[in-house]
């Protein structure tokens, strides 16, 4: 989901504080007015929940991650501006503490028991949301099919139902829904002949090549045969002077090779998209020597969209 993931805790009496805080450990609530008053009007005291703090753009119609990065970036000043134009909300998939008692060493099938009768009891709504559960493989898999098309969802979580809560230990499995598409190699580390990763883009409305992510390392026969097809790229090429992130958020800078932004690529893609840039790295799949760069998605599309 495209979310950040968080703590909220309520005081143990009146008159007392709620914090946010993130997986790093940092408090965050005065980012996130519009929750902190919300948890102090609805939610009892002495519980904490965990959970996923996400912004829903009502114009775009989808979770926004860059709505939700810049409210997570600002000050205490500008928090309440933020707030009245992307409301937040929180995911809550797990309680920690229930009425001031420490739940962490119950099975996660008391504490999902605890949660959801948390919500029924207090009829939560928003901005307070629980996160659907089932046993039932079949519509797992249907979650994961259908549930996925809805932009910054990207697919399941699975959790023991014995399992206790272990602080700073991931205990589950995500499963991200992932799609075949096509970008354009406009760049590589490495060399022509052995590249390492391809940094790909997609034509925007002016024909002007957009980056839009990289793939994972290759493999050492793939980049042969990736190194054959590849040609050094001539004057004007549109990521000159470009600096490529060697991961989303990073400040380190890839070492690239521009070539010539003629060859498709096909790769598989996760649902994490924002703003027509993939998130996460990309799985290269193959060349696509019957599609030209024209048949590409254009930019801003999804990874759902594949040339024919």
């Amino acid at each position: 989901m495209d979310g950040h993931r968080a703590l909220l805790f309520t005081p143990a009496g009146p008159g007392g504080t709620v914090v946010v805080q993130t997986r790093r450990g940092a408090l965050v609530q005065d980012r996130w007015p519009d929750l902190v008053a919300a948890a102090a009007e609805q939610l009892p005291h002495g519980l904490v929940l965990d959970g996923e703090l996400v912004v829903w753009d009502a114009e775009e119609g989808r979770l926004s991650f860059q709505a939700l990065q810049r409210r997570a970036a600002a000050r205490a000043r500008g928090a309440a501006g933020l707030a009245a134009r992307w409301p937040a909300y929180f995911v809550a998939f797990d309680v920690l503490q229930l009425d001031g008692e420490e739940l962490l060493r119950r099975p996660y099938r008391d504490r999902r028991t605890q949660l959801e009768k948390l919500f029924t009891d207090r009829a939560l709504t928003a901005p307070w949301t629980l996160c659907p559960m089932t046993t039932d493989l079949a519509k797992a898999r249907e979650w994961l099919e259908t549930w996925t098309d809805v932009s910054g969802v990207e697919g399941l979580v699975i959790k023991p139902l014995t399992s206790r809560y272990l602080a700073g230990y991931r205990g589950w499995t995500k499963i991200r829904r992932r799609d075949t598409t096509e970008a354009i190699i406009g760049a590589v580390t490495g060399t022509l002949t052995r590249p390492g990763l391809l940094v790909l883009g997609r034509l925007d409305q002016a024909g002007r090549l957009r980056a839009v992510g990289r793939t994972v390392p290759l493999r050492p026969d793939t980049s042969r045969q990736v190194g054959e097809h590849l040609a050094a790229a001539g004057p004007g090429h549109p990521f000159e002077g470009v600096r490529f992130a060697s991961a989303w958020g990073s400040r380190d800078v890839l070492d690239v090779v521009l070539v010539r932004p003629d060859l498709v690529a096909e790769v598989s893609a996760d649902r994490a998209v924002d703003l027509g840039v993939f998130r996460h790295p990309l799985r290269f799949q193959r060349i696509r020597l019957d599609v030209s760069a024209g048949d590409v998605p254009p930019f801003g599309q999804g990874s759902a969209a594949a040339a024919g």
